[in-house]
């Protein structure tokens, strides 16, 4: 268990560390909408995907599952700008700290058989139906992009707020 945590686990939790930082100075956004902004995104390219693949009924039906996927994140998502979110301060850093601590501590193994499970699900999954096997398909991309990344972006050091701001130094803020 020292192997997997040593060289599969902390490289994947300091990744995504770095994740949160860059995305938090580049976007200068709360590092918790990362995921569901990342969300968006895969399904935004499964949509495109399946108007290319499919038609009729079943890009219907596909195009309702991909809502009912997207759904949680845009709520998140607009939640977040009707709150209009006074920022990320030391309030949100302490919260996020201690939930990824917990997580960190409490789920290693869960991270880890999520991980496993979106290598192998690719190939473990086949569906004679062509339609079926559509919907495995990008239900397994969709999977594979997603449920790692949720649970090592959980799990990661968040970036503190006043990192990348070139006027804080130290203790003294200057401006």
């Amino acid at each position: 268990m020292d192997w997997i945590n040593r060289y599969i686990d902390q490289p994947l939790l300091h990744g995504a560390a770095g994740l949160l930082r860059s995305w938090h100075l580049r976007t200068r956004q709360p590092p918790e909408l990362l995921e569901p902004t990342w969300n968006l995104v895969v399904l935004s390219f499964l949509l495109i995907a399946s108007g290319q693949f499919m038609a009729g009924r079943t890009f219907t039906l596909s195009v309702a599952a991909l809502v009912m996927l997207a759904l949680p994140s845009a709520r998140k998502l607009l939640s977040a700008v009707k709150a209009g979110q006074g920022g990320y301060g030391a309030r949100e850093y302490k919260s996020l700290r201690a939930r990824a601590i917990a997580k960190r501590e409490a789920e290693w193994s869960v991270r880890i058989i999520v991980l496993f499970a979106s290598a192998c699900l690719p190939f473990i999954a086949r569906i004679d139906d062509p339609v079926g096997a559509c919907f495995m398909l990008g239900a397994s991309i969709w999977f594979v992009l997603t449920g790692p990344l949720k649970a090592y972006l959980d799990a990661a050091e968040p970036p503190e707020p006043n990192e990348g701001d070139r006027t804080y130094s130290g203790v003294f803020h200057v401006g």
